[in-house]
């Protein structure tokens, strides 16, 4: 009798132990987390403002969040993947704490080497919001639309900021929307070249619709 019992508690043991080692093997892909866009806001190559834009999320748009550095969040999605402000994310349908964001969606912010994962029972999945919202411009940055009037895909930029060459987006912007009255070059041809300049919104470019390939912003 003792040596059945023995053996059913060795057998117990053992499954827990290959339960924890597949938890273990398989942390890095449950690390991914889910994540709205607030508003339009930059995708950049590294966690900073420093960093070269990548692309551009819209408001609405949904991402897997990989992990956290800092007050950024690496995102992936649809076209280039990249880090976005934690300030412009959401996690199930709630705020994100910019200063500490990873534990909204799950991470326990770890070095460099990336974050650890938090595993428990508390991050339910909201139901997403009903309907599409229009974004809102803040007064420090300049967001641009591939339509006239403010309409079509967007991106947005914020003061100091400047791009040399637009590249995808190269001659596609209709309409910039500059609710900061802030000092916006808008260029024909890369690095800043035959230029003009905006300091209020322009719901039509004029003969410079369709012709942009740089910006850069005072």
């Amino acid at each position: 009798m003792h040596r059945q019992i023995r053996k059913k508690l060795l057998n117990l043991a053992t499954g827990v132990a290959v339960v924890a080692a597949a938890v273990v093997m398989f942390l890095p892909a449950a690390q991914a987390a889910p994540g709205t866009a607030t508003s339009n806001v930059n995708v950049r190559s590294g966690p900073g403002t420093g960093y070269a834009v990548v692309d551009t999320l819209r408001r609405g748009q949904q991402v897997d969040v990989q992990r956290c550095q800092g007050s950024w969040c690496y995102v992936v999605k649809p076209g280039a993947d990249g880090w976005v402000s934690a300030s412009y994310l959401s996690a199930n349908g709630r705020p994100v704490n910019p200063r500490d964001p990873g534990i909204s969606f799950g991470f326990t912010i770890g070095g460099p080497g990336g974050p650890q994962i938090s595993i428990g029972v508390g991050n339910q999945a909201q139901p997403p919001r009903p309907g599409p919202r229009p974004p809102v411009v803040s007064r420090d940055e300049v967001c641009f639309y591939d339509r006239t009037q403010f309409r079509g895909d967007s991106f947005c930029m914020s003061r100091g900021e400047s791009i040399r060459d637009l590249r995808r987006w190269t001659d596609r912007i209709s309409s910039l929307e500059n609710r900061g009255r802030l000092n916006v070059q808008v260029c024909s041809q890369t690095n800043f070249r035959s230029c003009r300049n905006y300091t209020t919104s322009a719901s039509s470019l004029g003969d410079f619709d369709d012709y942009i390939a740089s910006i850069r912003i005072r």
